[in-house]
């Protein structure tokens, strides 16, 4: 009896202590990534720039959602598609208010989906279908019905964008591929009149190009722009990418990857590292759109860094490629950073005039160029071995197979493995057997003697 009672209080204990705090660490780092609250009131916008039409170039429309969009999924087929140079290529919504990217990058879009409408008179000659989370339907139903207006246009689902479009119902049928956490999440049950596939890095199938993780997304694009502008192009950009495995884009085959003890780094991370670094994101104008994509969906993403954007204006930092994005931080009032990141292989350049402006602001910490140097690598090598040295080689590790990166060329130096996310569980462990030591000492064994006195005197 005496032992069931102490391990009923130890797992009474480990519930709240272990469980508890692991909940509530997940649940906060999984919000704090995907629907970043902006800790800023939004500055009066104007001067929003809108890439000139042209009626003679095919349009592309890369979608945005209400309440996030992933960032990647959304930033790279743009600039891919944009650095060709042979399409109008537009941020389209279901309205022109700011939008969210995964980890807090906020952006103005160009056009709202009736207006772009008006606008071409016709469907979009390609959609991009990113990952956004169908969360408030009410939200949500907008971008799935402007989808089904278009469906006998060509459609690319990136990443878990192809649930989005499984969600539409234009996947039936067809054969398609999404994330990989997806099917052992078994979020891909839900649509099971879809062929899924998860051995290839994308599918063709008719009107529909669907991606698997991430940096598959750049495949499954080179793919598209190689069929419609021809192979020289489709190289062309991805030297200019400098993107290791354009022998993909020939042939998609791969081993799929799956859930298993990788995923630890990243559960125990998002539960359990609560001293997050806090790191700024200088923007700039004339910004590249694909290395600042690399900030988010590396360190935020991994759940060991806060980010912050940070810009000496309140108007639109407009990139390269025209997307208008919004920072939430002035220099004037940016919270205490332990970093200040500062992306782009020309940033010491391009950014000049904001960096001077920000070492002129007095007690800050100095800007790091993150990808100086890099002109020849492709543009996640240098964060991902960056994040190493930051936190560990499994978070990094583990943050090139949450981007199916299927690299080996990566020189990851760091602590093997996160010594917060790791000691945290087991001091919280510990501490709920110390109490449960100290309530059976205190409580329990004064019962059992009080029982005990309680006998001898009824003798």
């Amino acid at each position: 009896m005496k032992l069931f009672l102490r391990m009923i209080i130890f797992v009474i204990l480990f519930v709240i202590f272990f469980g508890g705090s692991g909940a509530y660490g997940y649940i906060h780092s999984n919000h704090g990534y995907w629907l970043p609250t902006r800790p800023t009131p939004m500055p009066a916008l104007s001067n929003v720039s809108i890439p000139e039409h042209n009626p003679n170039k095919p349009t592309v429309a890369v979608l945005l959602s209400d309440p996030t969009t992933e960032v990647f999924d959304f930033m790279v087929p743009y600039e891919m598609f944009a650095m060709t140079e042979s399409y109008n290529v537009y941020a389209v919504a279901p309205d022109k208010n700011v939008k969210t990217l995964s980890g807090g990058l906020d952006l103005l879009p160009h056009y709202s989906f009736d207006e772009l409408d008006r606008l071409l008179g016709k469907s979009p000659d390609l959609i991009v279908i990113p990952a956004m989370p169908m969360v408030d339907e009410a939200k949500y139903k907008p971008v799935r019905e402007w989808i089904q207006k278009h469906a006998d246009t060509k459609l690319i689902s990136i990443c878990a964008g192809g649930l989005n479009l499984a969600d539409t119902g234009l996947l039936k049928g067809k054969e398609a591929i999404t994330d990989w956490k997806s099917f052992d999440y078994h979020e891909t049950d839900k649509y099971p009149d879809t062929k899924w596939r998860r051995d290839v890095r994308y599918v063709v199938d008719g009107n529909i190009v669907s991606s698997a993780a991430l940096t598959s997304g750049i495949d499954a694009i080179l793919y598209v722009i190689s069929q419609q502008l021809g192979e020289p192009m489709a190289e062309k950009i991805a030297k200019e990418l400098n993107y290791p495995f354009y022998s993909f884009v020939k042939n998609p085959q791969v081993d799929p990857y799956h859930v298993d003890r990788t995923e630890l780094v990243f559960t125990l991370n998002q539960a359990f590292h609560w001293n997050k670094k806090s790191a700024g994101v200088l923007l700039y104008n004339g910004m590249d759109d694909g290395t600042l994509t690399t900030i988010f969906d590396t360190y935020a993403a991994s759940g060991t860094t806060k980010l912050s954007t940070i810009s000496d204006s309140q108007q639109p930092i407009v990139t390269k490629y025209h997307l208008n994005l919004v920072t939430r931080y002035q220099m004037t009032n940016a919270p205490k950073l332990d970093r200040l990141f500062v992306p782009g292989v020309e940033a010491e350049t391009l950014a000049a005039a904001d960096v001077k402006k920000w070492i002129e602001q007095g007690d800050h910490v100095a800007p790091e160029f993150i990808h100086s140097g890099s002109a020849g690598r492709f543009m996640f090598d240098a964060p991902l071995e960056d994040l190493a040295k930051q936190e560990d080689v499994l978070t990094a590790k583990y943050g090139a197979k949450r981007l199916e990166y299927r690299a080996t060329h990566l020189n990851l130096k760091g602590n093997p493995f996160s010594y917060e996310a790791f000691s945290t569980p087991v001091l919280l462990i510990l501490a709920a057997l110390l109490i449960t030591l100290w309530i059976d000492r205190r409580f329990i064994r004064n019962i059992k003697r009080g029982l005990e006195v309680s006998a001898r005197s009824m003798r």
